[in-house]
């Protein structure tokens, strides 16, 4: 019997059910080791645990408790360290968030080989989601295919991690002067990109505050 080693990682236990009951139905074909996080800080420990077998398939939420210790934010950055450590690792990534340009954004930056809406989200849906992937095609729930199919270009969608940092930082509280204690890039940086941000969200001139309610509206924190 073939092995099979699956991640889940997701704050919501009634969706960790459900990625139980979908797998369950696969214990005749596969053995199975299940390994859980509902936060990014678990994942973050999960992944980098000495312990950890190679992972087969991974379930991330992509709003999940951030690790600010390790900058690990959201389901986004999990994915970032899946990749890096486990790159043979398929990765499922699903939502809540329903902002067109925050789900072209995921594609563009994570590529994951299946994304769901939530609220697209069946037994059947994931069952075949996660048959569809194991048999190595990507899968896409229908509200994504009908934003990526409205997309002139995946490729246009500008908001980057550093981008996001941004965004998170500041939504703490954290002012723009300070924020490069904090991460990677200079002031002048993060002054240029916070400008470029206001204007994508079209608040060109408002507040920090407007920014960041933006933001929460469109799912980006």
């Amino acid at each position: 019997m073939k092995k099979l080693t699956v991640f889940m990682a997701d704050d919501h236990p009634f969706i960790i059910e459900a990625y139980n009951n979908t797998i369950k139905t696969y214990e005749n074909e596969y053995e199975i080791t299940v390994l859980k996080a509902s936060n990014c800080k678990e994942a973050y420990e999960t992944l980098n645990s000495s312990d950890t077998p190679l992972i087969d398939l991974a379930f991330l939420d992509v709003s999940m408790p951030a690790f600010e210790e390790r900058n690990v934010l959201t389901g986004e950055d999990v994915a970032r360290i899946i990749k890096n450590k486990q790159p043979q690792c398929k990765i499922i990534m699903l939502t809540m968030l329903s902002d067109s340009l925050r789900i072209l954004n995921i594609i563009k930056n994570i590529n994951p080989n299946g994304l769901i809406i939530k609220n697209d989200l069946t037994f059947e849906e994931l069952k075949n989601a996660f048959e569809k992937i194991l048999h190595g095609d990507n899968y896409y729930s229908q509200t994504v295919v009908k934003y990526v199919s409205q997309s002139a270009s995946i490729e246009s969608s500008p908001i980057d991690e550093l981008d996001r940092q941004i965004l998170y930082h500041i939504s703490r509280g954290v002012k723009t002067k300070n924020i490069p204690m904090y991460t990677s890039m200079s002031l002048s940086t993060i002054e240029k990109r916070k400008l470029s941000l206001k204007e994508l969200f079209k608040v060109k001139g408002g507040s920090d505050e407007d920014l960041i309610r933006e933001a929460r509206d469109r799912g980006f924190l």
